[in-house]
């Protein structure tokens, strides 16, 4: 159960990153709000699953989850362009993400 937490909270940081961006763009009290609450939601999922698993592999997967999402959503929704090296960095983040993680077997 503390992984599912932790992966919905990396994505919720992926989430609040992009809504961050969006306000960056053009500022909303609504969008604010909105980023406010996704950060604070993400913390407290990370929070609860840091109480099962350990902080040397819980952050790092926290930000690799997040870092790899705000890559993606940063080329589908931003067109941001990305090259070989960018994908390799990406694929080397979840090659270390998924490395960390043995050691909690």
């Amino acid at each position: 159960m503390a992984w599912i937490v932790l992966i919905i909270a990396g994505l919720l940081e992926t989430a609040w990153a992009t809504t961050m961006k969006l306000g960056a763009e053009k500022f909303s009290f609504s969008l604010l709000t909105i980023t406010l609450v996704l950060m604070l939601t993400s913390l407290a999922a990370l929070y609860w699953s840091m109480r099962f698993l350990p902080l040397g592999i819980a952050y790092p997967v926290w930000t690799g989850i997040g870092s790899v999402g705000s890559v993606i959503v940063s080329v589908i929704l931003f067109k941001q362009h990305i090259g070989l090296v960018g994908i390799a960095g990406l694929i080397l983040l979840v090659l270390g993400m998924a490395l960390i993680s043995f050691e909690t077997q």
